[in-house]
């Protein structure tokens, strides 16, 4: 959405710099990496650990890039520092509501407006704080990672090595649970995840199966907990 200075009487800098400051005040430190290493070592039989420190080093690059950026594009239009071209461009995306090529150099992909942007941004940091401070969650929120085959990588390499399995003869299992995003307890193989959509159908939970639904409704997008269990091909 195109930010409004009309509106408010306020002129574009003024905005921009309102905006900046509202952003840093809503994000998070950057993840202590050495700490979360100490609880959650690279070991042999918890690949998810090793997940789990490549995204927090993926995260901490795009909140120092992110927080660095809006630092300096306050500073540039209180005019003590030199407004850059790189800065520029931020403050014109800022003003109509894009995410900054800046941002968008280190992010993950997403096709989110500004404001949607860093709303999920923020979610998705909240995801592996949790994860920190509670331990490896009993349902993944899947489309809140990075980089998702790296997950998907550590659930298979977990079965692979518990089974003694060679990981390319395996292959995923898909089963969709009751449940939209909890689940009590962690699956005996495998792992849940809840974040996936359906596009141009609908699950029909009594039917236990995807459906077309009605072709003149708009086309609704359903998530549930999905149990992937990983198995011989």
């Amino acid at each position: 959405a195109v930010v409004s200075t009309a509106e408010y009487g306020q002129s574009p800098q003024e905005v921009i710099t309102a905006l900046a400051n509202d952003i840093l005040g809503k994000m998070p430190k950057n993840y202590d990496e050495e700490k979360a290493m100490k609880k959650y070592p690279v070991v042999y039989n918890e690949s998810m650990n090793t997940v789990l420190l490549q995204e927090l080093k993926r995260f901490n690059a795009l909140i120092t890039v992110v927080r660095t950026s809006l630092v300096n594009i306050i500073k540039a239009i209180k005019g003590l520092v030199v407004m850059s071209g790189e800065l520029e461009a931020m403050f014109e995306s800022m003003l109509v509501g894009k995410v900054p090529s800046l941002w968008a150099k280190k992010s993950y992909p997403s096709l989110k407006p500004l404001g949607s942007y860093v709303i999920d941004l923020l979610a998705r940091l909240t995801f592996f704080q949790t994860w920190i401070n509670k331990g490896i969650p009993t349902v993944f929120w899947i489309s809140g990672f990075y980089f998702t085959q790296s997950f998907l990588t550590g659930a298979t390499q977990n079965f692979a090595r518990k089974y003694k399995i060679p990981i390319d003869h395996l292959t995923f299992d898909f089963q969709v649970m009751e449940s939209e995003e909890t689940m009590e307890s962690k699956p005996e193989d495998g792992v849940y995840v809840h974040g996936l959509f359906i596009e141009g159908a609908i699950w029909d939970r009594g039917e236990d199966a995807a459906g077309g639904g009605d072709t003149q409704e708009p086309v609704r997008h359903r998530t549930g907990c999905l149990a992937e269990t990983a198995g011989k091909t």
